[in-house]
């Protein structure tokens, strides 16, 4: 009896079901989130935030929300399109802050991007009678909404918003502003004024074309936004939005409690350092950096003038990010929020949060002290041969960051893999590349410098 031959079959239901899985595998998304609100992205095309620059590598890291993408460049090709003219391509990418909204056009072959042009995101247009100043704005805030006869409205994403605002202000989110739409005042001739995240942010500019539409012949922005205010003053949060934004987070900040010591000391927010507006002199001594950029929020027993004096005070200090409690922490009571008893610490601290994949400087320090054989785990060294050649550490495996994807058989499968360079920031591209392929890896984010005995130091 002859037998059907089902081997075709069988080969047409496993390519079949291989397509199904590749189908079915999320891509990867090309902007991030907030760059979605305002923009479409082409093919070949990346939207997000610029982030570590590596000059000696002629690379760059680009944000796209909680995923990162390595992006090489070669400076006699790559098209670098910036708000002001720069004198060459290093120039150029030197200015485009860490943070900064860009879209970048790529090639893309054996697994590595390669940037053809990075277009930073320049400012937006729009014309004199369209906007208000920062000077404008202070009057207007000083006065008040009644007084001041004026509707101020805080386009940016809620979770923004929660962490800081203009005071008066109230969160009309441009994403969803057409569902909101019932917040803008009823009189269309009002002076409604918008604002967002500062001179490239579209979506103050967006909220004032909806309103337009809509019928109001008074609308402004706000243009310099969010960023310029709190060069300058202080912002506002309420006690559900620093419970959400910081507490609930574990986001790391700092809360000064302007109060007496006697009354703050029967009841206040864990954490919280005595801040007698008296003493901040003393207090700003030992105060965390201003370069850190520590959140900082500063109570007293109803929002009033002790807490605006100290807030006053790290301003002038070079602290921006500084935010009053509204009501105080007599709101912080009514909303039934925790309270903590006894002695408020007498200094305020801060440590950043760690980005993603550090390694803190001791721990790396405990496992390259010991020997080779003893450590667990590969270190990593991924600085270019001019650099290795004065020095690695003891037992250390030398991949130059480039070179990194070429060379991964020689990575000891399953062994965990620390990197590290001179500053952080090669080593940081290096994990967010084997990251990808699935090796257990982290990074040393600071600068460590290494003799040709292999010892070395770490700042």
């Amino acid at each position: 009896m002859n037998r059907p031959n089902r081997f075709p079959l069988l080969l047409a239901c496993i390519a079949a079901s291989t397509t199904l899985v590749a189908a079915d595998a999320p891509a990867k998304p090309a902007s991030a989130k907030i760059c979605t609100t305002c923009h479409t992205t082409a093919p070949d095309n990346l939207r997000g935030h610029f982030d570590n620059l590596a000059l000696k590598n002629n690379s760059f890291q680009l944000k796209i929300d909680e995923r990162t993408e390595v992006l090489r460049f070669d400076k006699a090709t790559v098209k670098v399109v910036t708000p002001e003219p720069a004198a060459d391509v290093d120039a150029a990418l030197k200015s485009i802050a860490r943070g900064h909204e860009v879209r970048v056009q790529f090639t893309e072959r054996d697994g590595v991007k390669t940037a053809v042009a990075v277009f930073a995101k320049p400012p937006v247009k729009l014309a004199a009678h369209e906007t208000v100043t920062l000077d404008e704005i202070q009057k207007l805030v000083a006065m008040g909404p009644e007084k001041g006869k004026y509707f101020l409205f805080d386009s940016r994403p809620t979770p923004r918003f929660l962490e800081g605002a203009i005071p008066t202000a109230v969160n009309l989110p441009f994403p969803a502003f057409d569902k909101n739409a019932d917040k803008l005042p009823a009189d269309k001739q009002a002076l409604v004024i918008f604002y967002c995240s500062g001179k490239t942010c579209n979506m103050s500019p967006g909220s004032l074309a909806k309103a337009k539409k809509l019928g109001y012949t008074n609308a402004k922005v706000f243009i310099d936004g969010m960023p310029a205010w709190t060069k300058k003053n202080y912002g506002v949060l309420s006690p559900a939005a620093l419970k959400t934004a910081f507490v609930d987070t574990s986001t790391p900040l700092v809360i000064l409690d302007a109060r007496p010591t006697a009354e703050a000391s029967k009841g206040f927010i864990k954490g919280a350092v005595a801040a007698d507006p008296a003493k901040l002199a003393d207090l700003l001594k030992t105060f965390p950096a201003p370069k850190l950029k520590p959140p900082i929020v500063v109570v007293d027993e109803t929002g009033g003038a002790s807490a605006k004096a100290v807030a006053a005070e790290l301003i002038k200090a070079g602290y921006g990010g500084v935010n009053l409690l509204s009501g105080g922490f007599k709101a912080w009571q009514t909303a039934a929020l925790p309270v903590e008893t006894g002695t408020l610490a007498a200094k305020a601290s801060f440590v950043p949060k760690p980005r993603p994949g550090a390694i803190s400087p001791a721990e790396f320090a405990k496992v390259a002290e010991l020997a080779p054989a003893e450590r667990g785990a590969v270190i990593l060294d991924v600085r270019n041969p001019d650099e290795t050649k004065n020095g690695t550490i003891k037992g250390a495996l030398t991949i130059p960051e480039p070179q990194l994807l070429a060379r991964l058989a020689e990575l000891p499968k399953g062994a965990k893999i620390l990197c590290h360079c001179s500053t952080g920031i090669r080593a940081e591209l290096a994990y967010h590349l084997l990251k990808e392929k699935g090796f257990e890896v982290r990074f040393l984010p600071t600068e460590i410098t290494i003799i040709d005995t292999g010892d070395f130091t770490i700042d």
